[in-house]
């Protein structure tokens, strides 16, 4: 079985015409032999506003295929009185009896330790909200913020010791290594994955943060220095997810870069069956409680 921890229904920006609904994603889940998929809403924060899907929209699109299409909410820090006292607790109620699982995809154009996001992360704790964080640097209308070495996101993971934080985006995968410059940080970065890397020690140290294996930046970890990316695999294969991000940059008529690199590393035994079968699953289920 796999489960995709992180897929989207909705109409891209600016054009808005082609709309991605529940029965074309499973259309595509069905060729790459996804069983369950989390579907992540956006357009609730501003910043999000490129992909057309609110809580409402997921909600919606999710109930077509229950069992199979798992529904995210998503709630702005800045909602209501923009607020660091701001009680989220009567929304985060209702989605959570309407078959919400998680929250995300969060990324407002806002410090990752700013003090309404704190609000809202510990609060998520209370309904078993797993949270799904990108995080950006780059000069993009949306993406949490954070300096390099992750020192926002630790704060977070310490101020918020019962939430699961799920990183994703690429500030934070690329500082799966050490030594990250600054043009890296907003980007792909090629080469080495060096010693000292912030996502490899805030793994190890807390265990309220996991990680998206989805979107470029997830598989550009995985790929840039193949022998490390294996090692990282096999190392916290305990707090990994599958994900595809699919419909998140048009990949209609694209590859989705993530399912061929598994099924290599499946076909050519290269990960192990246990580190496979939790990554693909078992890890989304626990963190779920599905």
């Amino acid at each position: 079985m796999i489960i995709d921890f992180h897929a989207h229904i909705g109409r891209i920006h600016p054009e808005r015409k082609e709309l991605l609904d529940a029965s074309q994603l499973m259309t595509r889940m069905e060729e790459w032999g996804i069983e369950k998929a989390c579907v992540l809403a956006l357009s609730e924060t501003p910043e999000g506003d490129y992909l057309e899907a609110d809580t409402e929209d997921v909600l919606r699109e999710c109930s077509h295929f229950p069992g199979r299409l798992i529904p995210f909410c998503l709630i702005d820090p800045r909602f209501g009185l923009n607020h660091p006292s701001m009680n989220f607790a009567p929304l985060m109620e209702e989605y959570v009896a309407r078959g919400c699982r998680g929250m995300g995809e969060l990324l407002p154009k806002m410090a990752i330790d700013d003090c309404r996001c704190l609000n809202l992360f510990q609060q998520a704790a209370r309904f078993n909200l797993p949270v799904v964080i990108d995080l950006h640097s780059r000069p993009l209308s949306y993406g949490l913020e954070d300096a390099p070495g992750l020192p926002g996101l630790e704060k977070v993971l310490q101020s918020c010791p019962e939430t699961i934080i799920v990183g994703h985006g690429p500030t934070f995968w690329a500082e799966i290594s050490g030594s990250v410059s600054p043009s890296e940080r907003g980007s792909y970065p090629r080469g080495p994955i060096k010693p000292g890397g912030a996502v490899p020690r805030l793994l190890k140290t807390y265990p309220n943060l996991w990680a998206d294996l989805s979107a470029g930046s997830g598989y550009n970890a995985l790929t840039r220095d193949p022998a490390a990316g294996l090692e990282f695999l096999e190392t916290f294969q305990d707090k990994l997810l599958f994900g595809t991000d699919y419909c998140l940059r048009r990949h209609t008529d694209r590859e989705v870069k993530i399912i061929g690199f598994f099924k290599t590393l499946r076909a050519k035994k290269l990960i192990s069956p246990e580190a496979w079968e939790k990554i693909a699953w078992k890890n989304a289920v626990k963190l779920l409680k599905l």
